[in-house]
């Protein structure tokens, strides 16, 4: 791929994604925000975030592994536990990764 098709490409990326979220706006500047939206909005940054992590979790060298020889995976498992039980973002994130360096260097 050429450099000025790449350029092409993402310069229309970044005009859609900017008239999609431009529109949203617009849509809603003289509008109140329906209840059910609003709760529904409130799980797109969870969802969006799990949508990046958990493949790169479950697939090691571009394959699915589902095993406990699968660092990311017991510390995704781990890091799921700390969320749960505390909340916090930086927390989980913080463990998460302190646990597969850990496990990491172990085996």
């Amino acid at each position: 791929m050429s450099g000025s098709t790449l350029l092409w490409i993402t310069l229309a990326m970044a005009v859609g994604t900017f008239l999609l979220r431009l529109s949203f706006i617009q849509f809603f500047a003289d509008r109140e925000v329906p209840p059910i939206l609003e709760r529904i909005l409130r799980y797109v940054p969870s969802a969006a975030v799990s949508a990046i992590i958990l493949p790169a979790i479950v697939y090691v060298n571009g394959t699915p592994d589902i095993s406990l020889g699968n660092e990311r995976l017991l510390a995704g498992a781990i890091a799921l536990g700390v969320a749960m039980r505390t909340r916090s973002f930086p927390l989980t994130v913080g463990t998460g990764m302190a646990i597969f360096w850990v496990l990491r260097w172990l085996f």
